[in-house]
């Protein structure tokens, strides 16, 4: 009988700094990790049978983390995917979660964040293709809002900018922002990818009809 294949963390990177510090913090916790400067070495080094996952950065030269993620999918990766990214705005954090990423987390990273996902990440079957939908903690944090936080919920995870939310609920944009704080404070969310994923994961919005341009 065949082992079965060590799970693997792929850290992809082209800063050097951040590639190592990453490949260390990992290590430092038991995980077997192998770093990649750029998505084609990466790409060219996994086989279709790797498990485990994927910490990729999404600005890179060449190939970028979105592409890697869509080239994987064409080969039949099917490797959970962390994004990290030190410009993780609305469409791009829209696009990886459409394309079925497992987590976007923002640069400079809380260390623990990054290793609990990881652990999430390995702990993923393979066939899951999608994130919990329904989950009873989710929906619970959600009855939580009020009406007017909901009205404000929906579209902040949709894509909307404070501003165009403001226009759609003839509201100002101050407010708006007072609103928008207390939603993340009340779902326990410290980035705009939690709140994304969030709507997401409780179906409460189709990630199709997710915005993808600001």
């Amino acid at each position: 009988m065949t082992d079965a294949p060590t799970p693997m963390v792929y850290v992809v990177d082209d800063d050097s700094g951040m590639l190592e510090s990453t490949q260390w913090l990992l290590e430092s916790v038991g995980m077997t990790v192998r770093g990649y400067a750029d998505g084609r070495q990466f790409l060219d080094a996994v086989g279709p049978d790797a498990t485990g996952c994927v910490v990729l950065d999404v600005r890179m030269p060449g190939l970028g983390g979105l592409n890697v993620q869509e080239e994987m999918q064409r080969r039949g990766l099917n490797l959970p995917i962390i994004f990290v990214s030190g410009h993780a705005d609305v469409p791009i954090v829209v696009r990886a979660f459409k394309s079925g990423a497992f987590d976007f987390i923002e640069k400079p990273f809380n260390e623990q964040l990054l290793l609990d996902s990881v652990q999430q990440a390995l702990q993923k079957r393979p066939q899951d293709t999608a994130p919990p939908i329904q989950d009873p903690d989710a929906l619970a944090l959600l009855d939580s809002l009020t009406p007017r936080e909901r009205d404000v919920f929906l579209p902040l995870a949709q894509g909307y900018t404070s501003r165009e939310i403001a226009e759609q609920l003839e509201i100002s944009v101050k407010t708006i922002d007072l609103y928008r704080a207390r939603v993340m404070k009340r779902l326990g969310a410290e980035r705009l990818p939690d709140v994304t994923g969030l709507a997401i994961a409780v179906g409460l919005v189709n990630p199709l009809s997710l915005r993808e341009s600001g």
